[in-house]
């Protein structure tokens, strides 16, 4: 029996029926498993309990992960105490602030981290004095497809806060696994989730020059929300298959620190679209790429990075 620690942020998460969050945790329980779900909203999170008819395997805690790491790691010894252990912690809160570079005001991109980054951050250093205790544990990060699109106009806030989630997954997933400890990082592509409808675009500080372009990505976001590609319920079944190793798991490897499961074949499309970016680039660069090492056994020691 697995016991879930599962937390959110956007309106549309654990709280949402939704949000992946809503999902993960009914899956979880339908399994047998016991779930803590925290979310800001403590009505919603009454509502949760309501739709589970307060089963005794369902605990719920008000928790803003973007509050002072003292109130996170108060809140997550508290879950812990409810039945002495956490076993998998899945990081899915998150919000999207979309808005033109220039037009966005910083505030709102510092919000942006908070919530994608620094929130879940904080959450996992609560979390793994207990999973280290006990050399083990599982830890997963709600990662994105976005960080291969970054270049999308309007979408560079969330992209980045979600490319240095990515980051900073790839690199627990190397310090702990000696603990063992694992890491799951996903990345989803465009889900069901009511993300785009409750992420406004930011306008406040509209230029004119920018007036054709934010048009065309308010009109863009806009057409996405409601038919997005993917969905929520099965990206979740995916995931408890994975942890408990069921299913779709069965015979296939734990993905290793620096890859990523991937959700979506618009998440798989995307990836391989950047790829062949870069490898363009590198290759009509290469001339330049190679010229600026020092020239003692550079062929020998860099032979092995050449592409062909």
């Amino acid at each position: 029996m697995f016991k879930y620690w599962s937390n959110t942020y956007r309106q549309e998460g654990a709280t949402s029926e939704q949000g992946f969050g809503a999902h993960l945790v009914s899956n979880a329980l339908s399994r047998g498993d016991l779930v803590i779900a925290t979310g800001r909203s403590q009505n919603k999170l009454d509502k949760i309990l309501e739709k589970h008819e307060n089963t005794e395997n369902l605990r719920v805690l008000q928790l803003d992960v973007t509050s002072n790491p003292t109130t996170v790691r108060d809140v997550v010894n508290q879950a812990v105490g409810f039945w002495g252990r956490i076993d998998v912690a899945v990081n899915n809160a998150g919000n999207g602030e979309l808005g033109l570079i220039e037009e966005t005001d910083t505030s709102a991109i510092r919000h942006q981290f908070e919530t994608n980054l620094f929130g879940p951050v904080e959450v996992v250093k609560a979390i793994l004095p207990h999973m280290r205790s006990r050399r083990s544990g599982t830890i997963v990060f709600l990662g994105s497809r976005s960080v291969w699109i970054g270049e999308t106009p309007g979408l560079a806030h969330y992209s980045a806060s979600k490319a240095a989630m990515h980051a900073m997954a790839e690199g627990l997933a190397s310090e702990v696994s000696h603990l063992g400890i694992r890491v799951l990082l996903l990345a989803p592509g465009a889900f069901r989730t009511n993300i785009y409808a409750s992420s406004p675009f930011h306008q406040e500080n509209s230029i004119p020059d920018y007036d054709g372009l934010r048009a065309a990505c308010i009109q863009r976001f806009k057409g996405i929300a409601g038919h997005e590609p993917g969905d929520p319920v099965k990206a979740m079944q995916i995931l408890v298959d994975v942890v408990r190793g069921e299913g779709v798991a069965v015979g296939k490897k734990w993905p290793e620190p620096g890859t990523s499961l991937l959700l979506g074949n618009d998440a798989e499309r995307d990836l391989y679209k950047r790829f062949d970016k870069l490898k363009a680039a590198v290759l009509e660069w290469a001339d330049v790429v190679r010229s600026v090492w020092y020239p003692i056994n550079v062929n020998t020691i860099a032979s092995e990075y050449y592409v062909e």
